[in-house]
């Protein structure tokens, strides 16, 4: 049976629900911090096109299709009708499993739709996610006894379901506790209860010894206008900000905290060295002497252990600023004291956890290159103390629990109290700061870089015990929230979680439909190193609820990473350190993983990865790595679900959504030429559909490499006419080229296949994306499919903005001669408009190019109609076309006055002779 994804799937309807509204994954995301996740509408579209069938005849074809993309409006639409089709296309249940299942967002909407599912994840702190998320939900608790701090009886009726009344009154009973322990440590100031405090880290002077305050900004808070209801402006409230200044007496600093703009420099800033260059970084200035200490020494001296916190301002609830007194600084003091008695968890670990950082790991964990040798060294002292008392309370709940309610749903209530704390995390730490908005209000921003990095700062914030954003009432009503959003609203079905590696998965050959995942990215997250910050605290609040998290392998006492794949990112090869996950290490488990899926699922199933990268090198791995697990993929379809997401180094825009077959046994080997015009057959075949479904030039380019995999996968092995074996990767800029072939694209009744080389390349790029950025990787693509070397057409489409885009004619500053391309003489051209006809008609004599010149002609048309109307340089090919008849007349002109001078010095030379 062909599958539905095989064939189509809903692109259009992923990449425009993917940012928004239900399917995005945003409130799933919301119930447990973590790096990476499917938007839930790819999840659903992938799950349910993956188990549908794609019949023979075209209007079930066409039904099937409206169905899905009704299914594609929300969270449960079309439920009852997928349910039919799927149970009817798949006798034996419609069975799915995803081995890399992180939080969980693919195997939910096979429960959601009531099928049996398996998820797996190697990570203990990702199954956990992925219980919270698809198998507590979906069980029933109604018949569990009540708690014993559900609320008074006779209370009003609450219909929600028991699963969020209960993890509400418990996280409630969380923080009631907690703010029972910590107030004495978060006293109140001025009759107002704090929100949080700032604080900085000080180091020695290197010159003058005195210790000084490392601050980016000494601006707290902006100043802001109000708008009436009209718009206008009205009031203007001050800004607030600090002023350090060397105490009077000591060798200590007095902290002020005044309205208005700072009176003065922040202590950690780009500063010159003695002969006036720019040091490159951040430099710490002494506050005393003004010594600069560079990147490099101040980064030293905190990684020495030089670092010491000092608190320097309160936020009370209201947001005001006030400066620190003597009797919040006794009381952070206090908590130090307090923190240094507390007594092991059960299971004997640490109360400060100790679980090590592993060298080299800081692009990951930032901190570790300040200082930070264990992840009980990332918070002040106060801070750890608030979470070594947020895990007992929680460690304390769940034995109070198991004597009112069944083992398992005490765990369960515990788990969603941990992944509170978890969320808080993320604000938490010296990567957590005071970030202040235009309109002057302020919030604590997490510690995640590109959604994956734990970040550090000098000047860092903590919440106190209190209410407010990033305290454990503001997580605990988040938490409930999404969990309350979250139930099932049909009868779904809850899923089975199982910690394990996806290389040796613990089912049986040939056991699900299905096998619908989404693997980690190469070198983009590294899941274990950032996630261990929350394994060193799920561990202690889950103490006895699991005490299976206290057995793990790492030497460090982490996570164990030993059969983690991905690539890491190692910043200590420099000094000779290594690590096992390598991009080979990452291939060969990729290999055993694909493997594995060929192994436990049917024959006659299907399995479907979703996966994002720029690189073609990473994709080529990839696909070699699919192939010698033996499958062939049968579809590839792209959507562009990432835009507003990750950025830098972890951003992608666009995943491809890709359906795999296990190979079919017997197959021939084939021969390069035969494959080659086999793929661009298949492609030129497929191309009216794509066409007709509204995919865009771009995506059929992505979505070429699934036919062209089918083609090749009918073949044991490819040879060239030498006999050798041809890579995989070969086909992949093949089938881009032969949908550029298919799409019989013409430059004004040129086709653009007569063009030379570097102008089709050019007029093939703006034909895709015109002046958009795109990412560097889609250059690489395209010289690629165009047969070119990147340097030979590097300088069209140069560097802008993170990416890559087509040059203007300004910027092109390349030689015009009787060797140039025609896009070169077109830019030309267009930069030569604004100096008038002569200038114009100058650049085609030095062309050598006839004045009616078709070709070039057809490309200035070209680019006036496909470049924005705004843009310059259409403005300028505009100009230039209704010059034309001009341009002409001015050749003409330039020809005769070359010909007369030419004659003129024949002459001259001539007389020159007879004298």
């Amino acid at each position: 049976m062909t599958r539905m994804i095989e064939r189509w799937f809903p692109c259009a309807e992923v990449s425009a629900n993917s940012n928004k509204g239900w399917g995005s994954g945003n409130q799933e995301r919301s119930l447990f911090t973590w790096f990476a996740a499917r938007p839930s509408v790819q999840a659903k579209a992938a799950v349910i096109c993956s188990l549908l069938p794609w019949p023979d005849d075209e209007a079930e074809q066409k039904r099937l299709q409206d169905l899905v993309q009704e299914a594609m409006t929300g969270r449960y639409a079309a439920w009852e009708d997928l349910r039919r089709e799927i149970s009817s296309a798949n006798p034996q249940g419609g069975s799915l499993l995803d081995p890399f299942s992180g939080r969980g967002m693919i195997p939910l909407e096979a429960a959601r739709l009531g099928l049996p599912t398996f998820a797996l994840d190697y990570l203990p702190v990702a199954a956990l996610a992925s219980e919270l998320l698809i198998d507590y939900p979906f069980r029933n608790w109604d018949d569990e006894p009540e708690l014993p701090f559900s609320g008074p009886a006779g209370q009003l009726y609450d219909g929600r379901p028991r699963l969020v009344r209960d993890v509400e009154a418990t996280l409630r009973e969380v923080g009631r506790r907690y703010t029972h322990d910590m107030s004495r440590f978060y006293p109140v100031v001025h009759a107002a209860k704090p929100w949080g405090y700032l604080w900085a880290v000080t180091l020695p002077c290197s010159e003058c010894g005195r210790r000084f305050p490392l601050l980016g900004s000494l601006e707290l808070k902006k100043a802001a206008t109000s708008r009436s209801n009209t718009g206008r402006a009205g009031s203007t409230t001050l800004g607030t900000s600090l002023y350090i200044a060397p105490a009077a007496s000591g060798d200590g600093f007095d902290v002020d905290v005044h309205a208005g703009p700072p009176r003065a420099a922040p202590t950690l800033a780009n500063a010159l060295d003695v002969n006036g260059k720019k040091i490159q970084g951040k430099s710490a200035i002494c506050l005393f002497c003004g010594h600069v200490h560079p990147t490099s020494q101040h980064r030293g001296m905190s990684n020495d252990g030089l670092g010491v916190d000092a608190l320097l301002a309160v936020v009370l609830e209201d947001k005001t600023i006030v400066p620190v007194t003597e009797k919040e600084r006794a009381a952070a003091t206090e908590a130090a004291l307090q923190l240094r008695n507390e007594e092991p968890f059960c299971g004997g670990l640490s109360a400060i956890p100790d679980e090590g950082i592993a060298a080299g790991n800081g692009s990951v964990i930032q901190p570790s290159i300040y200082g930070a040798k264990t992840f009980g060294d990332l918070m002040c002292e106060r801070q750890t103390l608030s979470f070594v008392r947020l895990c007992r309370i929680v460690d304390s709940i769940h034995h109070e629990l198991i004597r009112h309610v069944s083992s398992e749903y005490a765990r369960a209530i515990a788990s969603y109290c941990a992944a509170t704390i978890v969320r808080k995390l993320r604000y938490s730490t010296r990567g957590a700061w005071l970030r202040t908005r235009d309109r002057g209000s302020l919030e604590v921003a997490g510690i995640f870089i590109n959604e994956s990095s734990i970040a550090f700062s000098y000047d860092f914030f903590e919440t106190a015990c209190y209410r407010g954003a990033g305290s454990w009432e503001s997580m605990a009503e988040g938490t409930v929230s999404a969990l309350g959003g979250l139930m099932p609203d049909k009868p779904g079905r809850s899923a089975s979680v199982s910690k394990g590696s996806a290389t040796a998965m613990p089912y049986a050959s040939s056991c699900v439909d299905v096998v619908v995942t989404d693997p980690p990215y190469d070198q983009m997250i590294a899941y274990a190193d950032t996630s261990d910050v929350f394994f060193a605290w799920i561990r202690r609040a889950l103490a006895c609820a699991r005490p299976e998290l206290a057995i793990t392998a790492d030497l460090h006492n982490a996570q164990d990473k030993s059969e983690e794949i991905i690539v890491k990112k190692f910043r200590a090869k420099r000094e000779g350190l290594t690590d096992h996950r390598t991009p080979e290490f990452y291939d060969s488990r990729m290999r055993q993983a694909f493997r594995e899926m060929r192994r436990v699922v049917r024959d006659n199933g299907l399995v479907t990865i979703v996966f994002g990268h720029g690189e073609p090198e990473v994709w080529q791995r990839l696909l070699s790595s699919i192939t010698q697990a033996d499958l062939v993929m049968t579809g590839s379809w792209p959507a562009n679900t990432e835009s507003g997401g990750q950025k830098g180094a972890a951003n992608i825009q666009t995943t491809l959504t890709m359906a795999c077959r296990p190979a079919p046994q017997g197959r021939p080997p084939g021969r390069k030429g035969a494959v080659e015009a086999e793929v661009k057959s298949e492609i030129k075949r497929r191309y009216p559909h794509w066409e007709r479904w509204g995919l865009a030039p771009a995506d059929m380019l992505m979505a070429a490499a699934g036919p062209a995999m089918e083609v090749v996968g009918r073949y044991s092995e490819v040879l060239d006419a030498r006999g050798e074996p041809v890579d995989i990767s070969t086909f992949l800029p093949l089938a881009r080229a032969a949908v550029q072939e298919a799409m019989a694209v013409e430059i004004d009744h040129q086709p653009l296949e007569t063009f030379d080389a570097r102008t089709r390349f050019a007029l093939w790029w703006v034909r895709l994306y015109g002046r958009q950025v795109q990412a560097k990787s889609e250059l690489r693509w395209q010289a690629l499919a165009s047969s070119l070397d990147l340097a030979s057409i590097r300088d069209l489409v140069p560097e802008a903005d993170k990416g890559v885009r087509f040059i203007t004619s300004r910027e092109c500053h390349g030689k015009v001669d009787d060797d140039a391309a025609v896009i070169d003489i077109a830019l030309a051209l267009a930069a030569a408009s604004g100096e008038g006809l002569q200038a114009m008609g100058q650049v085609l004599v030095d062309a050598e190019r006839a004045a009616d010149d078709s070709y070039l002609w057809a490309a200035v048309q070209f680019l006036a109609d496909r470049l924005p109307d705004n843009d310059p340089d259409s403005i300028a090919f505009t100009r230039v076309l209704r010059s034309r008849a001009g341009i002409v007349n001015a050749v003409e002109g330039i020809a005769v006055s070359n010909d007369e001078q030419s004659q003129q010095q024949k002459d001259a030379d001539a007389q020159l002779r007879l004298i």
